[in-house]
């Protein structure tokens, strides 16, 4: 990243924290910020958790699946949204490319995730690997806008779950606008299951999920000079029924301010105040078909895990 890019980066950055803290009500800082080296890093181990099975679940359907996936839609040009190590994606790659050779697009806003994928996607025979370092839909437009063959696009990770219902919905539309007939995105979904488990995969015993919560404030006072005190905030996993989701907050352990010159301001917190920093919303296998016919798409085909209920969807736009 040059100079300039760092500049306004830090100036999205600071901006978007001083409007998520000094919210009316509930004070919230955007997910997207957890992914910084370290943060990618401590993501990578909870995946390894026993008790957050939703990336081995998708490694599953991948490798029992991809073969099936390519012959559904052959592509020579995939792009990927919020690629991660590339390691999920690896067993697709090389279906692929054992067909024709592919171009890999990964779009990324973490600049050390997006050189561990180009690392790991790098030694697949018959890949070219293009990275983009920018937010999803920036980067998706950029890849989709040339002269190019049909696209697979991916959404992994059930990441679309961190989305609200209606904004999960509009950036889906505003996914297929991007989109050309004959394209198709593969989206996977985590699906509803037990209070107990979801509670279980995001607030782990060994406290890892605890520890990637906390490495946002700890972003903070690295990046915008902010003087958080970790030990002064608590994390803590919620599930809401009514909506469906799993919400990850930072409790205030006391009556607190504090100062982040950077963004310009000081923010106080009242004991027991909480920071809303993710949610993780689940789904029903019924919602599905319809989320795909109100936002452009027309659903092909589903592969489910049983094991940890989580499916895959192929989507076409016509």
């Amino acid at each position: 990243m040059n100079q300039t890019a760092a500049s306004s980066y830090l100036e999205l950055f600071a901006a978007e924290v001083r409007a998520g803290l000094c919210r009316p009500g509930q004070k919230e800082l955007p997910s997207k910020y957890f992914y910084d080296e370290l943060g990618s890093a401590l993501f990578e181990a909870i995946t390894m958790l026993p008790e957050y099975g939703l990336t081995r679940a998708s490694e599953r359907l991948l490798e029992a699946h991809a073969e099936e996936m390519v012959a559904e839609l052959p592509s020579p040009l995939v792009a990927e949204l919020g690629c991660g190590t590339g390691k999920r994606t690896r067993s697709l790659l090389e279906a692929l490319s054992r067909r024709l050779p592919v171009t890999y697009c990964p779009i990324e806003i973490s600049g050390a995730a997006l050189a561990r994928c180009e690392l790991e996607i790098g030694q697949v025979r018959g890949v070219t690997v293009v990275g983009y370092e920018q937010p999803y839909l920036d980067g998706l437009r950029k890849v989709l806008a040339r002269d190019r063959p049909r696209a697979l696009v991916l959404f992994l990770g059930s990441s679309v779950g961190n989305f609200d219902r209606p904004a999960a919905d509009e950036f889906l539309r505003q996914l297929s606008a991007l989109m050309r007939p004959g394209d198709a995105l593969l989206l996977e979904t985590d699906l509803l299951k037990p209070a107990e488990q979801l509670l279980a995969a995001y607030d782990d015993p060994i406290g890892l999920t605890a520890a990637f919560n906390l490495n946002l404030l700890a972003r903070l006072n690295r990046e915008l000079g902010a003087d958080f005190q970790l030990g002064q905030f608590a994390h803590q996993a919620r599930f809401n029924p009514q909506q469906q989701r799993i919400e990850m907050h930072l409790r205030s352990r006391i009556a607190q301010r504090v100062r982040i010159p950077a963004a310009g301001f000081e923010v106080d917190f009242a004991p027991g105040e909480t920071i809303w920093t993710e949610n993780s919303h689940k789904y029903r296998l019924e919602e599905l078909e319809a989320m795909a016919g109100r936002t452009g798409f027309r659903p092909r085909a589903r592969w489910v895990d049983t094991d940890w209920p989580f499916a895959q969807n192929l989507w076409t736009v016509d």
